[in-house]
């Protein structure tokens, strides 16, 4: 039953960091979304990923707030509920297939002696390779916004 109440958070936080228009809030979102990943990774024996998942979202979470704090404009009014509303009762039916109905797939190349830690490990390559080339174009689109500030400042 914690695996399904973990999923459903993840589900509505990652939700919530696409859907909400503030910055801040956006990314406090997704600092939940890393920290339900993370304790996934933990209660599912992969110790070192969820470490390794925390490091990184600690540090594109540094990024992106003080990227965010700077760069975007304050809303005038604060109707943040009625804006959350809409996104979280999506989310909630998204997950609704991870709580109610349990479907177990082996792949036919895939043996079933690999432990779950293994299989992020050794399969997950071309994930991780994908992962930080997403935080690499972040990290430069943030850079590249901020010497335009800079240069059209002076």
């Amino acid at each position: 039953m914690i695996l399904e109440l973990l999923a459903v958070g993840l589900v509505v936080s990652a939700c919530l960091a696409i859907y909400l228009d503030e910055a801040v809030y956006s990314v406090a979102a997704l600092a939940c979304t890393f920290i339900f990943m993370t304790i996934l990774y933990a209660l599912s024996n992969a110790i070192f990923v969820a470490v390794f998942q925390l490091a990184i979202g600690a540090g594109t979470l540094a990024v992106l707030f003080l990227s965010g704090e700077m760069l975007s404009e304050k809303p005038r009014e604060k109707k943040i509920l009625k804006k959350m509303l809409p996104a979280v009762v999506v989310a909630l039916l998204m997950s609704f297939p991870a709580i109610f109905f349990s479907v177990v797939v082996t792949p036919a190349n895939v043996s079933s002696e690999v432990s779950f830690a293994q299989a992020l490990w050794n399969m997950r390559a071309i994930d991780v390779v994908l992962q930080g080339l997403v935080i690499v174009t972040v990290a430069l689109g943030i850079a590249i916004i901020l010497y335009e500030r800079k240069v059209g400042e002076s």
